[in-house]
């Protein structure tokens, strides 16, 4: 039986750390970088040097690239976005040089986000046949990646897996971005610390804990392994949409305790739909799952919230 060598580009974030933990646990010979993201060009020839080394690495069997990088989130500014979008081309571009022959072997699976292109959208739940919307520059950066992995595929054959996910939230968590509400609601009751919020209570949202995530995943790439597809957009949701305010409940359970919040305005609140709810009608079979519960979920984030405050992490 050949091998599957997987090279995961951002496997120290929250999507990538979890598909390089469940890529490992299915048997994939897993290949990680380390990048020096703080300077593009730096960034650029580590990239285009992991990328060779890994195709060099291996003479047959089934590969896979995944992109699950990006530091950028709405504020983050399009030159920032206009870089790392460079970045993914660069990168696609030196898959296509070095593994032409390799074509009918592998997938490109590149991380994007339901709520920065359906931000502006009418009509939810959203589904992979509503017309995207975005409401800034993080969302129409994500929309202009999916083009250059969506044009690199109809070019080359190489199958491409494009999936927009759902709000991402458990242990691995980067508490510097003004990003993951859960998580900062764990560390705000950890430390006693207010958290603002800067969306109505009503707003609608989709919380996939991110090991369920990382399974849907893997076995996306595990289906593509054994079909060819032209690129395929898919969403990367659990399917049932919550309030804010149902998400402070749960924490209040989970905490036993109310979650200290304060209530505040953001010029970033434009940019944040008030009804993300979502479903998937790409592959269906990948959805049939049970997914990790809200309150065990922020149980979860929460315990490794407490080990990383106590590591000085």
């Amino acid at each position: 039986m050949t091998a599957t060598h997987t090279w995961i580009v951002g496997s120290g974030g929250l999507l990538g750390a979890a598909v390089t933990r469940e890529a490992g646990r299915r048997g994939h010979r897993v290949h990680t970088s380390t990048i020096p993201w703080a300077d593009t060009a730096s960034a650029e020839q580590a990239l285009l040097q992991r990328c060779s080394e890994f195709f060099d690495s291996f003479a047959d069997g089934t590969w896979n690239v995944i992109w699950a990088a990006g530091a950028g989130v709405n504020g983050t500014s399009a030159a920032q976005f206009a870089e790392e979008n460079g970045l993914i081309r660069t990168v696609l571009a030196r898959i296509e040089a070095v593994a032409a022959d390799r074509a009918g072997t592998g997938t490109v699976f590149l991380a994007s986000s339901a709520g920065g292109v359906y931000a502006g959208a009418t009509g939810a739940p959203h589904h992979e046949g509503t017309n995207p919307v975005p409401l800034g520059d993080y969302g129409f950066a994500k929309l202009q990646s999916e083009a250059i992995a969506t044009e690199f595929g109809e070019r080359t054959g190489i199958n491409v897996a494009i999936g927009r996910f759902a709000n991402l939230y458990g242990p691995g968590q980067n508490l510097a971005k003004p990003q993951g509400l859960i998580s900062h609601l764990c560390r705000g009751y950890l430390m006693a610390s207010p958290v603002s919020i800067y969306v109505p209570m009503d707003t609608l949202r989709d919380y996939l804990y991110v090991s369920d995530a990382a399974e849907m995943v893997a076995d996306t790439l595990a289906m593509s392994a054994t079909q060819r597809l032209s690129p395929t957009i898919k969403i990367f949701a659990s399917g049932e949409a919550v309030t804010i305010g149902s998400i402070l409940g749960a924490c209040r359970t989970v905490f036993r305790r109310r979650p200290n919040v304060v209530l505040a305005a953001s010029p970033l609140a434009v940019f944040q739909g008030r009804d993300l709810r979502l479903r998937s009608t790409v592959w269906p079979q990948i959805d049939r799952r049970t997914h990790r519960t809200l309150p065990a979920g922020i149980a979860s984030t929460l315990f490794a919230t407490r080990q990383a405050l106590g590591a000085g992490r």
